[in-house]
């Protein structure tokens, strides 16, 4: 909420996770801007035709019931999209992509998984480098090809949805960020969380603020 009030200059409001109990047209019509935040819950498997997850994981169906038909509706409506860890696993199955659900235990995608005994400060630190794709949105914000991010999720993209292109991957080959490509405007998501503390970081506060003046173009053409 505060990346978004003071990072985005946006006014924040809560969206219900009523499913089709919302009238997507009127919520869009309404919209400025489209956050989707992390969460401690996962997408439920069946949305990707992934295998039942294991004993324990934490759900949200309301909220995928919400998020996945939105998504696309918002994109193409010309609404600004900026996806963060949960959002940005939503929006690639949204467009048909699928997810790695435990990336501790697949081959070759170690050190994505915070130790959530350790403080905050150590949780949302920097945990690995990523490689911004010459050319793309992000590259461009940040003014260089390689960031230092935090960490926070164990399920990650397996193959990525239709229409998205790769912003950024781990050394390890993970897709960190993506970008729509045809959105005719603002649409990207990160795996990591730029709102932790945005302010001491220059890319994130840029990110931030690159969403909140598409917000605020979308405003003034409405």
């Amino acid at each position: 909420m505060a990346a978004l009030a003071r990072g985005a200059g946006a006014l924040a409001v809560a969206i219900p996770a009523l499913g089709d109990g919302l009238d997507y047209d009127e919520l869009i019509e309404r919209l400025d801007g489209l956050l989707l935040p992390g969460s401690p819950s996962n997408v439920m498997p069946h949305h990707y035709d992934g295998p039942p997850s294991e004993h324990g994981t934490l759900h949200d169906e309301f909220r995928d019931a919400t998020t996945l038909p939105l998504i696309p509706r918002a994109v193409a409506a010309g609404v600004p999209v900026l996806g963060i860890c949960r959002g940005f696993q939503e929006m690639n199955v949204a467009y048909g992509g699928t997810l790695w659900q435990k990336l501790d235990e697949e081959p070759g995608y170690p050190g994505h998984r915070e130790d959530v005994e350790a403080p905050l400060e150590v949780q949302y630190g920097p945990a690995h480098e990523v490689e911004l794709v010459e050319g793309g949105l992000l590259r461009q914000l940040a003014g260089t090809d390689r960031l230092m991010v935090n960490s926070l999720h164990m399920q990650g993209v397996r193959t990525l949805g239709r229409g998205l292109a790769v912003e950024a991957r781990a050394a390890d080959g993970l897709i960190e960020a993506f970008r729509v490509q045809d959105a005719p405007t603002f649409a990207v998501a990160v795996q990591w969380h730029p709102e932790w503390r945005y302010w001491e970081h220059p890319f994130s506060s840029r990110l931030f603020a690159a969403f909140g003046e598409a917000a605020l173009a979308r405003a003034r053409a409405r």
